[in-house]
């Protein structure tokens, strides 16, 4: 039997407004742009994707099933300016086959910083969920899938039964990601791997014409699907949400091979689809996983270099966190607000340097000149940050 769990990631930071050292305003996020993208993204992927979906989940009666993790920096973000969104996310959810996980508020990779913290911003996040869409999430999805032994070992006692990681071949080695696997000392806790290489084919490669397998069909699809029956349990295919329509535009085909995909893949009778606390209910861990070293579903190394790999980054790390007991002492919920908005990783990725197989990708997401540029507006703001946490 293979099962396949679709999982879907949905962010979009609160972008800075150009800040120089000099001023002295206390609105530090660029509405205007905040607001435009927000809403050029929900009609050319949140939107139709979210109707395709339902359509899907309509039609197949409970046997077609997904999840999706919503931070709370976008869930905040579709209230202000495209509140259709959320209603959709509410019809969805009405259909009892979609599943809702949990990680962290803003986005952030305060796990790495301050434990505090990053139970803090879980704990804001699961409160969201459960208060927009009535549901306990089980299943956790750290920020950018930074995973490690530690991680797992500090969401377990957080009360979640099972964690979602990047299926990296230099921690697998011989071993598939399509299985359940469990971290060292952890023996009730779970870790779903994503198959990157069947994510990718839709994530990176559906519309490269210069790829072997083009046109990538939903009969394709649904063949490489069945070719894990017996030889795994599960088939989890991981995506950021603006892959269809945003990444791979409508006029690839993306949306109609979406739609076709689920009827595909079931007319094998050994398939289904799960959500994530299906897989863990339903099948055991077949032994263990020891992660000791941080990964991530970043880039080709699938590691922290996309937000830690330089001194700027990390710098600006540092700068970020060493305020953050003097700004709670301060007990001012503003300016808490703002501080945890500057958490979110994508100010980390935007000062990102790499130039070599994944630097166009940095430049792509990025809304400033250089990463050099990047650094100095965060860090101005930080600054202004810091004089308040001081008055």
């Amino acid at each position: 039997m293979a099962s396949v769990c679709f999982y879907f990631q949905l962010h979009q930071p609160y972008r800075l407004r150009r800040y120089s050292v000099f001023d002295t305003d206390r609105n530090y996020f660029d509405e205007q742009k905040n607001a435009e993208i927000i809403r050029k993204v929900a009609h050319k992927c949140y939107l139709p994707a979210n109707r395709m979906f339902l359509e899907m989940l309509r039609q197949h009666e409970g046997r077609f099933r997904i999840a999706y993790s919503m931070t709370g920096d976008i869930i905040e973000q579709m209230q202000l300016y495209v509140p259709e969104v959320l209603d959709t996310f509410h019809q969805l959810n009405a259909t009892g086959c979609v599943e809702f996980l949990n990680e962290t508020y803003n986005h952030s990779m305060a796990f790495l910083y301050s434990r505090e913290e990053f139970r803090a911003q879980v704990e804001l996040h699961r409160q969201l969920i459960k208060k927009l869409f009535n549901q306990e999430p089980r299943v956790f999805r750290n920020t950018e899938l930074i995973y490690n032994n530690d991680v797992a070992h500090f969401v377990s006692h957080m009360g979640y039964d099972a964690i979602i990681t990047e299926g990296a071949d230099h921690i697998l080695g011989y071993r598939s990601p399509n299985f359940v696997y469990r971290p060292p000392h952890c023996p009730n806790f779970k870790l779903l791997l994503k198959n990157y290489r069947l994510s990718d084919d839709i994530a990176f490669r559906f519309s490269n014409r210069g790829w072997s397998q083009w046109p990538l069909t939903a009969e394709k699809f649904a063949r490489w699907i069945n070719q894990i029956n017996g030889n795994g349990y599960i088939c989890n295919i991981f995506l950021d949400y603006e892959t269809f329509g945003e990444h791979q535009w409508a006029d690839t085909g993306i949306f109609d091979f979406l739609r076709h995909v689920p009827e595909e893949i079931l007319k094998h009778p050994d398939n289904d689809f799960l959500t994530p606390s299906q897989v863990i209910d339903r099948y055991d861990a077949v032994g263990e996983l020891d992660v000791p070293h941080m990964i991530s579903w970043a880039d080709t190394e699938r590691d922290l270099s996309a937000w830690l790999g330089n001194a700027m980054q990390s710098n600006a790390s540092h700068e970020l966190y060493k305020i953050e007991g003097l700004l709670k002492e301060k007990g001012n919920p503003q300016l808490l607000t703002d501080w945890r908005k500057l958490t979110a990783s994508d100010h980390f990725y935007y000062m990102c340097t790499k130039y070599w197989a994944d630097g166009d990708v940095h430049k792509y997401f990025s809304p400033y000149e250089s990463p050099y540029d990047s650094y100095i507006n965060f860090m101005n703001v930080l600054d202004n940050v810091r004089a308040r946490s001081r008055d």
